[in-house]
């Protein structure tokens, strides 16, 4: 181990990313009151968040080879407080649009450094180890982010409160990468993104273009669902947002912690595919369940769906670059772009649901599951995962 103070930041980082990015989905019912919005015009909201992901990170990979590490790192979190900031002195629709984005374009460039800097800050070595407790407490993260909702709100604090309390941990984190020493980091060979004409290489590859559907899809129905939970739960079964709706959503992440944990042993047991396409399945019937049930039904079917998905994004990454011979880090940043899929499924979902109803709109989210069910079948990855038994 080469710097355990640093590797407690990334670790650290790791936490606020998902603390900050996740509460969203429970404020949604706070946002349409206050702002008076449709469903189509507050599913806007996420959709600026996460389409920062796509315009910021190839930006963020080109500041990264100028200024490095830590001032890209101060750059994100300046620009974490200044959405933040924007939002609690200017709260309308417009400038909340402004806050997200800039909130979502510096989430996104921490996300471009801190994986290849716990690498090294870690040490190669144990760089496994530490990306699966990165892991870990990005779920618990997203788990507490709507319990800290839900206290606010029983202390009577507005939902801008959690921007209050953004800006403060954003200039915290800004004042504890100040004062760290960083080391300097080369990438691995497959860290480093390729040229333009790589990327148009890749780009002819037919595995490449299902790959970044699959993570499109992925990262579109994981914030499908907890963007439009809270709101579903008040709208069908007349249930306060604030409390059982902020409760859902954290058992929501916080399943979804403890199926990556139950994953990690059945991949070491099974083939990866055959634990994609039985807990896509899974998925699905909570899913139905979560929809067309009762209200009791919908509280337990909606946490079931994130443990269920717990194992999508590992498992589509990994079947993705074990399925091309070259050119892993270059394919890695196109996959990596298909986290806008968290812009664009929320918006369908809110704009049918305005013409068609809510339960309707969450419905096209089968049509994202089925895709990443249909994985297991047409995958044939060069290398697959390496097994107990094998």
């Amino acid at each position: 181990m080469k710097n355990k103070t640093l590797v407690s930041i990334i670790l650290l980082t790791f936490f606020v990313i998902s603390f900050i990015s996740n509460i969203i989905g429970p404020i949604i019912p706070d946002l349409i009151r206050t702002f008076h919005l449709s469903l189509t015009l507050v599913s806007l909201l996420p959709f600026a968040f996460f389409i920062a992901y796509g315009v910021t990170s190839i930006p963020a990979g080109i500041l990264l080879e100028t200024f490095h590490e830590k001032k890209v790192m101060l750059m994100a979190f300046g620009l974490a407080t200044l959405g933040s900031l924007l939002i609690v002195l200017s709260p309308h629709y417009l400038t909340a649009l402004l806050s997200l984005f800039l909130i979502g374009s510096g989430m996104a460039m921490l996300q471009v450094v801190i994986n290849p800097l716990l690498r090294t800050a870690g040490g190669e070595e144990h760089y496994a180890n530490y990306s699966v407790w990165a892991q870990l407490i990005f779920g618990f993260a997203s788990f507490l982010s709507p319990m800290v909702y839900q206290y606010f709100i029983g202390i009577n604090l507005p939902w801008l409160s959690l921007y209050i309390l953004f800006i403060g941990i954003s200039a915290v984190m800004m004042l504890v990468t100040v004062s760290t020493p960083f080391p300097k980091v080369e990438l691995a060979h497959d860290e480093k993104p390729g040229a333009i004409a790589i990327h148009l290489e890749l780009f002819k590859n037919k595995q490449v273009i299902l790959y970044f559907l699959a993570m499109l899809c992925y990262v579109g129905t994981e914030q499908g669902i907890a963007t439009w939970i809270s709101q579903f739960l008040q709208t069908y079964h007349g249930l306060n947002p604030q409390i059982d709706g902020a409760n859902t959503i954290a058992y929501y992440w916080g399943l979804m912690t403890a199926g990556g944990i139950l994953g990690i042993v059945l991949l070491k047991l099974l083939d990866s595919r055959i634990v994609l396409v039985a807990f896509t399945f899974l998925a699905m019937i909570a899913l139905a369940f979560a929809l067309y049930g009762n209200a009791i039904i919908a509280l337990i079917a909606f946490p079931l769906i994130g443990f269920f998905a717990s194992v999508m994004y590992p498992i589509i990454f990994s079947l993705a670059l074990n399925s091309v011979s070259e050119h892993h880090g270059s394919f890695a940043g196109i996959i990596v772009t298909g986290i806008v899929g968290g812009a664009i499924f929320p918006f369908i979902v809110g704009g049918i649901g305005d013409i068609f109803g809510l339960k309707t709109g969450m419905s096209i989210l089968f049509l994202s599951m089925g895709y990443i069910f249909s994985i297991g079948f047409w995958a044939k990855p060069l290398v697959s995962n390496k097994r107990i038994f094998d």
